[in-house]
């Protein structure tokens, strides 16, 4: 087995069509898409019957660790096609000393923050660049929180592909310098994610840009997917019984409820399925609102603000597919304050020694909140994505020093 096997051999490509995901009206494969006629994201759907007959257990063992071990669940066709930078699978890390303290279950964490550009947006961009490329597209176009227009950069730049980037002003800087030092032309914008889509759906129209907004185009959700694949099969062609999401636009709640689907028409898994659990703010928390209101959609959020800035995303094109996966799966929306962000992120970092990106505290102070609400009890396994890597952030200063030339009492050091 090579290491680069997945990246290079070529496999049988099942791929059908792609299907509306309001009305259900089918649109080819291989051709340029962005929404549906109803405005609506469109779902790549393949011949599953096909895949169960390629793919076993048994053949991805003997393939390299990374997401591209899934490809016939995955819509490239052709290996040329595919870009990439190293897509690892990402580590199940297991939070022992927090299960004892907080008298709860197993809880672990799935740290998406090793992937390239340092978050899980790598999934999503990394399939929408190489059927970018593909389908001979020029120049791709989004709006973004920081990360999002990071992967966008790093994959478009590996292939060939101009950029354009649109974030809003506030965006820290480390993310705004990665995204032009990795090839992209980035534009700070006076206004939040949803104004930055507007430039981006009016470059579309005025100057052709392919529009690489989140859910407006088909092929994020399947490499988000792969966050379903990979999690399934790390715990043994099993689920666990909650997961906490950080959610924003959703493709990935989206795409781990999609991706577990397929794997129970294949026969990897059963019927069971985890409690999906859309994580938010309280200062932007349009899921949690329309979650108890009971309504499918989800009106803007207006004067949306919290530190987490990647779920601070004030409308979601795919709000009902988010709502739909919550609800399909008995689980629900929960929104956690800002200073309870803070406190996860920092008694994660002290308990356990590992650094999460304030989403994913997000997830660990809603775990917590859950547990004490009763949603969850203390014999649920429990899993928290963390998006994106801790040092990506701004962390708390050190302001100890100590004299050199100066008498050093060593006893209270």
């Amino acid at each position: 087995m090579k290491d680069n096997d997945n990246l290079t051999t070529e496999r049988p490509t099942f791929v059908t069509h792609l299907e509306c995901a309001m009305e259900g009206d089918h649109y080819a494969a291989d051709q340029i898409h962005n929404l549906s006629k109803a405005n609506k994201p469109l779902l790549v759907r393949y011949d599953l019957a096909g895949v169960k007959k390629s793919l076993s257990k048994e053949a991805l063992k003997q393939r390299p660790a990374d997401l591209w071990r899934y490809r016939e669940m995955l819509p490239v066709r052709k290996a040329a096609d595919i870009v990439s930078l190293g897509e690892v699978t990402t580590p199940l890390i297991r939070l022992p000393n927090l299960a004892r303290k907080a008298g709860g279950g197993e809880i672990i964490v799935k740290d998406e923050g090793r992937l390239p550009t340092g978050s899980f947006k790598a999934r999503g961009l990394v399939m929408a660049v190489s059927m970018g490329k593909a389908l001979g597209i020029k120049h791709m176009a989004m709006p973004t929180n920081g990360n999002a227009g990071a992967a966008l950069a790093a994959y478009a730049t590996r292939c060939g592909i101009k950029t354009t980037i649109f974030c809003p002003a506030d965006t820290p800087e480390v993310n705004v310098s990665e995204i032009e030092l990795q090839g992209a032309t980035v534009y700070r914008v006076n206004g939040l994610i949803d104004d930055c889509g507007k430039i981006v759906a009016e470059g579309k129209a005025k100057a052709g840009w392919f529009d690489t907004s989140t859910l407006k185009e088909p092929y994020r959700i399947e490499g988000k997917k792969t966050m379903g694949l990979e999690l399934a099969e790390q715990l043994g062609w099993d689920v666990p019984d909650v997961i906490f999401y950080p959610t924003g636009g959703g493709t990935g709640l989206i795409g781990m409820w999609k991706a577990f689907s397929e794997l129970e028409a294949i026969g990897f898994i059963g019927s069971k399925r985890p409690r999906m659990v859309a994580v938010q703010a309280t200062g932007c928390a349009p899921m949690v609102r329309a979650f108890e209101n009971g309504t499918e959609h989800a009106p803007r959020w207006e004067d949306a603000h919290t530190i987490a800035s990647g779920i601070r995303v004030p409308q979601a094109v795919g709000d009902f597919l988010i709502l739909r996966a919550v609800r399909e799966s008995k689980g629900f929306a929960i929104a956690v304050t800002d200073e309870n962000i803070s406190a996860a992120l920092n008694e994660v970092a002290r308990e356990e020694g590992l650094l999460l990106c304030p989403e994913g505290a997000a997830t660990y102070a809603a775990y917590k909140q859950s547990l004490a609400d009763g949603r969850v009890t203390k014999h649920d396994r429990v899993v928290l994505f963390n998006c994106a890597t801790g040092l990506k952030y701004p962390l708390p200063p050190v302001t100890r020093t100590l004299d050199r030339h100066a008498p050093i009492d060593y006893a209270k050091l």
